[in-house]
């Protein structure tokens, strides 16, 4: 998984025309971190088919709150740079997260 910044974020998620999943976490967030592993496991099994990134919230809280990510953890999808599917807080199980990524394919 690639980590997005505030000055790649707009090329890779909103200008993409590709189906995109967006982990948003911070450093002080333990459930976020319990679920990267899954995560990355869920990166390779879907590889191909959705591009997967993960955004640190921490260092671009104004990005976030643009995003209406007002919980965490968040998991978005985007198509076409649009909002299509979102998890947030005790939603975002990886159970619930491999759900909506097969919903979006």
């Amino acid at each position: 998984m690639i980590e997005l910044t505030k000055d790649n974020f707009d090329e890779l998620v909103i200008e993409s025309k590709k189906l995109v999943l967006v982990d948003f976490f911070s450093d002080g967030c333990e459930p976020c971190k319990a679920l990267l592993p899954h995560m990355e496991e869920l990166s390779k099994s879907y590889e191909g088919k959705l591009e997967f990134y993960k955004f640190n919230t921490t260092k671009a809280r104004r990005l976030a709150i643009r995003e209406k990510v007002l919980g965490l953890p968040t998991i978005l999808i985007y198509e076409n740079g649009v909002k299509k599917d979102e998890l947030t807080k005790e939603e975002a199980t990886i159970e619930n997260i491999e759900k909506m990524i097969l919903k979006s394919l």
